[in-house]
């Protein structure tokens, strides 16, 4: 099993203009690797306590940890807290993925300047596909309903409230707002919400479009609180949210403004991506629905909060 790459997620050969590549560095790469393996022994020591079980790595070197006490337990971050019911389960921790080159996070720049969507007025919403502020262009494209669910992967996968989870992706044209040229005045696509008191968030969104060089995917950062959740010096967790092939290819094929998307999505796999292709069984969303009617989308994300 080799360690996520973090090189950037995205290429600029399809047109689009996207700024510039969002590079973290050497440092940053080592130290993420040393977090991910050190991770997979990290329920090793208490395996069997308190009705645990505790099984084998998940996609990207994940622990693993399987509910199965019939009695409520709870746990709590540094901000929020969490509660889970009796019901076996798992969850396991999803993998720290690069933010790409287009955050809009205030960590870089889109060529006029840092851009930052967490200070915009009215990012904390659950419908992401109008743009908010002074922009109005609304995404176009297939609907999409995904509900993230946050655990901790630390106390027997307790339900998460009150985190924060910043999600962005690309419209069905493959471009992203803030960045790319046709778009950089617009906003959509990106919102920030936070957790239920059972660990969720639903939005309101597109299925994305697929651009040259990646597989289709979602972007997003969890924070402890809505007010954390103003600076990506703030996140606590990045990742990205892999899509299943047979809906990328109906989505692709049959709906009206995703044609560039069929070519792009034929020349690329999950083997081939440089995000993905070291595993992602815990980032691989689960879908049902079609075009006509909308999709419908769930993951658990787990952390160790």
């Amino acid at each position: 099993m080799q360690p996520h790459r973090h090189a950037s997620d995205a290429t600029d050969d399809h047109g689009h203009g996207h700024g510039h590549d969002h590079d973290q560095g050497l440092a940053h790469d080592l130290a993420v690797l040393l977090q991910r393996r050190r991770a997979l022994g990290l329920l090793a020591g208490i395996a069997g306590i308190g009705g645990l079980t505790l099984i084998g790595c998940g996609g990207g070197g994940s622990d693993t940890t399987t509910v199965t006490t019939g009695s409520s337990t709870s746990g709590s971050g540094s901000t929020g807290t969490g509660t889970t019911t009796g019901s076996t389960g798992s969850c396991s921790v999803i993998p720290e993925e690069t933010a790409g080159p287009y955050p809009g996070d205030g960590s870089n720049s889109n060529g006029s300047g840092v851009t930052n969507a967490l200070a915009l007025s009215g990012i904390v919403r659950s419908d992401i596909r109008t743009s908010i502020g002074t922009a109005s262009a609304t995404a176009g494209g297939v609907p999409l309903t995904l509900t993230l669910k946050l655990v901790n992967t630390s106390s027997s996968c307790a339900d998460l409230s009150g985190y924060a989870i910043y999600l962005w992706h690309c419209d069905r044209e493959g471009r992203y707002s803030l960045y790319s040229a046709s778009i950089v005045n617009e906003n959509y696509l990106r919102g920030v919400q936070s957790t239920g008191s059972d660990g969720t968030v639903t939005f309101t969104t597109i299925f994305p479009g697929c651009y040259d060089g990646r597989m289709p995917h979602m972007h997003f950062e969890v924070y402890k609180s809505a007010s954390a959740a103003t600076s990506y010096a703030n996140k606590i967790k990045t990742s990205q949210i892999a899509l299943p092939t047979d809906v990328c290819t109906t989505v692709y094929s049959t709906a009206s403004g995703y044609s560039s998307s069929l070519t792009n999505f034929n020349r690329i796999s999950f083997a081939s991506d440089n995000v993905f292709s070291d595993g992602y069984s815990t980032q691989l969303a689960t879908l049902t629905g079609s075009v006509a009617a909308g999709y419908v989308a769930t993951l658990t994300v787990g952390i160790a909060a």
